[in-house]
């Protein structure tokens, strides 16, 4: 295989390696992916950071080589990024002892000063083998692999990332270039095999298990010959090898030897476990629910950290801004065309003149809202980034455009009055009107959304070509607390499907 002169200008020329003195036969990765701020357990009672290390800490006790890794997306979905930025996350990911960790998409939502502040106060080495970080905040704090000596095996570890474009946004990571994922991977895995001598590569990736748009571990697995074990994030996939509906855990690489692959789903509700024979170099995969059977042995300091971060969320949830006759689910429409039409109505507000349509991404909505008081805490929590509503004037072409974007993956939220067929095949919009008109290529529309997407986030490029003409000057959740607190009536959800396979 080529070694890619530009991806190993990253590798230094001193030998990174970490020396395990404990002699033992076999290797216990741990591993964690998109926790996404789940501090407590979630609302069905599942994970919990205290219950994780509970269940880390029992490993621990009983196996003497115990690795623990994050494959990213520590951060945001919960108050407690949108109150602490990061910090109860950073002190608990220290307290847990974490080993290695790399950065997934949403590390950068507070913007590149604020990740490196971060990080720097981060105990875990922190690998990144295919961004360049040179010239930023970030430079110095990212390795591009990691080789541990353990058992007399020599054991190495790169990370690898999403590309930026189209995911993150633009002003968070300005500076950061991205290198080819699998090119990047296939050449630090040649080097480390052949010049280093290593006896295993691991790759902890953050690109999604088969993630589309782009290609995901699968495809890297399928294109390389040096990787033996992929430790994944970012899709959420929840691989577990004794489900019959979960996805492949082992899939041929380019020589058609077999490699793992291993993530743990989303928000704490499991911890990914793998055991590495160091004799035959042959491993065994599972996940390990995290739940309430761990409670009677939470650590008292670790849960005395938390609670003055508790009571200010906690604060948050007691103050309320509206009420729903029913649940608005993120499973059912409800919710996306209750956020589609309030975007339309701000919208308009906020230019002082009709809108024609409003839009906006399934993505950008972290959670429901239950029957019931609606908070200001939920209303934090469902819309948590800093994004804020803008209305641009765009030609009917990229507009159409941007709804093959969304139809593209089945679909996102758009105003009433709006109807748009997806052909099952091409996964295209092959139609779309606006009060039963026609969108018309050749004319200009009015279109309110959220200016993530305005600048092309959530692969959104389409919505880049639009001229802005206005912007709230408050964040999303923010203009949406004063929409709900000035509604006289429960709500309660419009479930028709507005964007539908023909």
């Amino acid at each position: 295989m080529k070694i890619r002169t530009k991806v190993l200008s990253l590798i230094p020329a001193v030998c990174l390696v970490a020396s395990v003195a404990v002699d033992a036969d076999k290797l216990v990765i741990l591993h964690t992916n998109d926790t996404h701020s789940q501090i407590d357990s979630t609302d069905d009672g599942r994970g919990g950071i205290l219950r994780r290390k509970v269940l880390i800490d029992s490993v621990r006790a009983v196996e003497p080589n115990v690795i623990l890794i994050d494959a990213g997306d520590v951060v945001q979905g919960t108050l407690y990024f949108t109150l602490y930025a990061g910090e109860v996350e950073r002190k608990m990911m220290n307290e847990l002892g974490y080993d290695i960790q790399i950065l997934g998409n949403h590390e950068f939502d507070n913007g590149i000063e604020a990740l490196a502040d971060m990080y720097s106060k981060m105990n875990a080495s922190k690998l990144s083998t295919n961004y360049d970080f040179s010239g930023t905040a970030l430079d110095g704090l990212f390795k591009p692999y990691e080789i541990r000596e353990i058992g007399g095996k020599r054991i190495a570890f790169m990370g690898i990332n999403i590309d930026p474009e189209g995911m993150i946004a633009s002003k968070n990571c300005v500076g950061v270039k991205y290198l080819d994922g699998f090119k990047a991977a296939n050449a630090t895995a040649w080097h480390l095999k052949h010049n280093e001598k290593v006896d295993m590569v691991v790759a902890i990736t953050h690109i999604g298990y088969e993630h589309d748009p782009g290609p995901g571990d699968v495809s890297l697995v399928r294109s390389s010959e040096d990787i033996d074990l992929v430790i994944g994030g970012h899709s959420h996939t929840l691989i577990d090898p004794t489900s019959d509906r979960s996805p492949e855990c082992r899939v041929a690489n380019a020589d058609g030897d077999t490699v793992l692959i291993a993530q743990a789903g989303r928000k704490g509700q499991y911890v990914g476990e793998i055991t590495i024979d160091l004799d035959d170099m042959s491993m065994n995969s599972r996940v390990i629910p995290v739940n309430g059977r761990f409670d009677g042995s939470i650590d008292g300091d670790a849960a005395g950290m938390l609670e003055q971060y508790r009571r200010g969320v906690d604060s948050l949830q007691s103050i309320k801004v509206g009420h729903a006759k029913v649940d608005f689910t993120t499973s059912t429409p409800g919710l996306l065309n209750m956020m589609s039409d309030f975007v339309k109505d701000e919208g308009s507000r906020l230019l002082g003149e009709k809108v024609d349509m409003g839009i906006i991404n399934k993505g950008g909505i972290r959670c429901g809202m239950p029957k019931g008081d609606i908070s200001r805490g939920l209303i934090m929590q469902m819309l948590p980034f800093d994004n804020r509503l803008v209305v641009l004037e765009i030609s009917g072409s990229d507009l159409l455009a941007a709804l093959d974007v969304m139809a593209s993956r089945g679909g996102d939220g758009v105003s009433e009055g709006v109807e748009a067929l997806i052909d099952g095949q091409s996964h295209r919009c092959v139609s779309a009107t606006i009060d039963g008109k026609a969108i018309d290529p050749e004319a200009t529309y009015k279109v309110a959304t959220i200016d993530y997407l305005a600048n092309g986030g959530d692969y959104m490029k389409p919505l880049k070509n639009g001229t802005l003409l206005a912007k709230s000057n408050n964040v999303l959740y923010d203009d949406l607390i004063k929409y709900l607190s000035g509604k006289k009536k429960s709500m309660k959800p419009d479930n028709t499907q507005r964007m539908k396979l023909k």
